[in-house]
């Protein structure tokens, strides 16, 4: 064999390997690649799931239980008892016998209310509840800058159930939903 032959045999066997563990390079990049894209769009039902052992979950809106033990008298407004009493206060509320408004400002500290849901009691004459209304605030997070700072009072207004209007002569007012930031 020439030396020139045996340079183009060594060539190309060097370059038969370098090509080989190219490819074999390429095929384990592509299965990885596979791998990576099915562990990503995993089945969201394969997810880890928690449960609280002995916590059932909620179901329907929240309440305040205190709404039902108040007796207010005629033309009277008091507050409901609630988990979040120690973060608000109620300021400027009105009652005109149709709607109950007011306003919750945050005092817990200057955030941004998130989420917010004022509960309601209507009663009759004799303190007797007779139904409850509901005011919800989310936050309006449509993307646009806010400027100054954080909007901590929101307003609120609750109309008296058409079938409660001319009975309901008191009101009382909670808060069992208040997420600030």
């Amino acid at each position: 064999m020439s030396q020139s032959s045996s340079r183009s045999h060594t060539v190309l066997t060097v370059t038969v390997i370098v090509g080989a563990a190219l490819l074999g390079l390429l095929i384990f990049l592509a299965l990885g690649a596979i791998q990576l894209e099915r562990e990503v769009s995993a089945d969201p039902a394969s997810a880890a799931q928690t449960t609280f052992v002995g916590l059932p979950a909620p179901s329907g809106e929240p309440e305040l239980a205190s709404i039902a033990a108040l007796t207010p008298r005629p033309g009277e407004v008091v507050r409901a008892s609630g988990p979040f009493d120690d973060r608000f206060v109620v300021e400027d509320v009105l009652f005109t016998g149709d709607a109950v408004t007011g306003a919750i400002r945050v005092t817990s500290d200057v955030s941004a209310v998130l989420e917010l849901e004022v509960l309601t009691g209507f009663y009759d004459e004799s303190g007797t509840l007779l139904t409850t209304g509901r005011f919800v605030h989310h936050l309006d997070d449509n993307g646009d800058a806010h400027d100054g700072p954080p909007e901590e009072s929101v307003q609120f207004s609750v109309p008296v159930p058409a079938d409660s209007v001319g009975q309901a002569v008191s009101v009382s007012v909670g808060v069992p939903v208040l997420v600030n930031e």
